[in-house]
């Protein structure tokens, strides 16, 4: 199987309490807005995050965001407002930290989670 871009999608109660946090998160607005219930970030050029409203499965989503410096990223969400989890280390180099959106979705930024 070829696959050509990975899609992430976060299923929210409230679309535009959802959209607010996660411009936080990402220190930018949507770069698009397809329609009404719907906001898409374009992360990499291959790795896309959409933000969507779906009351029945909001909160059940666990994204996983690979940063180059684990210490940058959280300190650039704590000046936008938001609160990480302990940092946390897995295998020899691994470190990562956890938020959860307004909805309980887990967004965990991870530092070298493949050396």
């Amino acid at each position: 199987m070829d696959v050509t871009r990975v899609l992430m999608v976060a299923p929210v109660r409230d679309i535009d309490i959802a959209v607010a946090w996660y411009e936080r998160l990402l220190g930018r607005p949507a770069d698009r807005r397809p329609m009404a219930s719907l906001a898409d970030w374009h992360l990499t050029a291959s790795g896309w995050l959409q933000v969507f409203e779906d009351p029945a499965h909001a909160g059940s989503t666990l994204l996983n965001l690979e940063v180059p410096s684990l210490d940058e990223a959280l300190s650039e969400v704590a000046e936008r407002g938001l609160t990480a989890g302990p940092v946390q280390t897995g295998g020899v180099r691994t470190r990562f930290a956890a938020l959860e959106d307004p909805d309980g979705n887990r967004v965990t930024l991870l530092e070298n989670p493949v050396a």
